[in-house]
């Protein structure tokens, strides 16, 4: 209660009202004013009252509770007065504390942001300009840095993360999807108007030479680029707006999912969304190299492959047409002509699901050749997953993306498992695999769910 309330409803009273009221039940300290209409709940709040008082009238004053179960108030006792005077002081003291906390803390608020100020002032007088007498840069990539050690370099990239040690000291993580590299910006480097208000994800050039680190010190690849010259090329929002404020690891998915575009520049995501380019890459190869040719079907199409209730319709120019559920009957009609082909392209199903295997837009890897036996199908589909398998697994850098993302993957070397549907189904039964739905046998003619799969 601020004093002014204090003195409002001090004002209330005169000699002749001498008892302030307190019930337990009805009463409040945040609404009352210690009128028997308008009761405090608790003695301390008839307390903090009275002590507001002048000191003349604080001794005429007393105090009447009703206790909880009571119907009647009767004047409060000697000990239960001196506790709630006691319960006063000790909330009064903790108030002043409070006030006076709360008042070094605003003027400490206040002489750091004068200072802030000031640094700001100060930072936009700093005029930063490349020296000409250095080597000329030369323009890299990140992935190219250890290439150009000891080179004066120049490269763009993202502010991935950034650190200031000190006042003239600022280290910068670049990212420019090829890689990351650390960056030491020193003296007025780290002094200027945009080294003060650097955000998370601007885009920035950097120049200087990159060196290995010193020994015990850790950087990516091993090296940092000591910088000499550094400019803005597009600054992202602060505040609010901030990349961090965004986004973060304990956002709702929900969320992610809308600020999609800003998840993808995560650690994570983008080491998925290269693992995925080199696996389809690795698909090309694959079928290039056993002699396939690749073949893009159109997406638009006016008749169904694979059952007309999964189509996604639309108007195409007054008549009816699908995106296609499957490239299979396009290949075919090439196999005369070209041989062994294949198509890495979106198909579609419009089944409304949240499984796995129900994807209502996905990258559909198909392929067709002439004249082979089932075997000789099961012999080319466990090659193909294989060799895919192997060729994304052999590269270094992807076989480090892929160790991040599942530790426990390691490529499948042994013959895949062949048996016939019948000996699926007494394999499931002999292991005691049930079905979900009824908890019985599997029988001929079922389908075998993904899990006993």
């Amino acid at each position: 209660m601020s004093t002014d309330e204090l003195v409002s409803k001090t004002a209330q009273f005169s000699l002749s009202d001498n008892f302030l009221f307190v019930d337990e039940t009805a009463g409040s300290d945040d609404t009352g004013c210690g009128t028997q209409c308008s009761p405090y709940q608790t003695p301390v709040a008839a307390v903090t009252l009275i002590v507001s008082m002048p000191e003349e009238k604080q001794l005429s004053f007393k105090i009447a509770i009703k206790k909880a179960g009571e119907a009647e108030y009767a004047e409060i006792t000697a000990s239960a007065l001196k506790k709630a005077r006691k319960s006063q002081e000790i909330a009064a003291k903790k108030a002043k504390k409070q006030a006076e906390q709360s008042s070094k803390d605003k003027e400490q608020n206040e002489a750091r942001e004068a200072e802030e100020q000031r640094r700001l002032d100060e930072s936009k007088k700093v005029v930063l300009a490349e020296d000409s007498s250095l080597p000329a840069a030369q323009l890299i990539r990140i992935q190219d840095a250890v290439e150009r050690r000891d080179t004066r370099v120049k490269v763009f990239g993202w502010v991935h993360r950034q650190r200031v040690q000190g006042k003239d000291m600022m280290f910068v993580v670049l990212r420019d999807g090829t890689g990351f590299l650390q960056c030491v910006m020193t003296d007025r480097l780290c002094h200027s108007f945009d080294a003060l208000t650097l955000t998370l994800e601007s885009a920035i050039a950097v120049y200087g030479v990159i060196r290995e680190v010193p020994a015990g010190k850790t950087a990516p690849d091993g090296h940092e680029l000591i910088v000499d010259y550094w400019q803005v090329v597009g600054k992202a929002p602060g505040g609010d707006d901030s990349f961090s404020n965004r986004v973060s690891e304990e956002s709702d998915p929900s969320l992610l999912l809308q600020q999609r575009h800003l998840v993808l520049r995560g650690d994570r995501a983008s080491s998925i969304l290269k693992v995925r380019a080199r696996v389809m890459r690795a698909f090309r190869d694959h079928f290039d190299g056993n002699g396939y040719f690749e073949v893009t079907p159109p997406c638009m199409v006016q008749t169904e492959v694979e059952g007309g209730s999964t189509l996604f319709e639309f108007d195409y120019y007054g008549e009816k047409a699908y995106l296609t559920q499957s490239s299979q009957l396009y290949l075919e009609t090439c196999l005369p002509s070209m041989g062994a082909v294949y198509t890495l392209s979106e198909s579609y199903r419009a089944e409304k699901s949240n499984t796995r295997r129900h994807l209502s837009e996905y990258t559909h890897c198909e392929a067709e050749i002439p004249f082979i036996s089932f075997n000789d199908l099961l012999d080319t589909i466990e090659a193909m997953v294989k060799g895919v398998v192997n060729r994304v697994w052999e590269e270094p850098a992807t076989r480090a993306m892929i160790t991040q993302l599942n530790p426990e993957f390691k490529p499948y070397t042994e013959p895949f498992v062949r048996m016939r549907y019948e000996e699926a189904i007494k394999w499931l039964n002999d292991q005691g695999v049930k079905r979900a739905e009824d908890g019985l046998d599997f029988e001929f003619g079922d389908d075998i769910p993904e899990a006993p799969e």
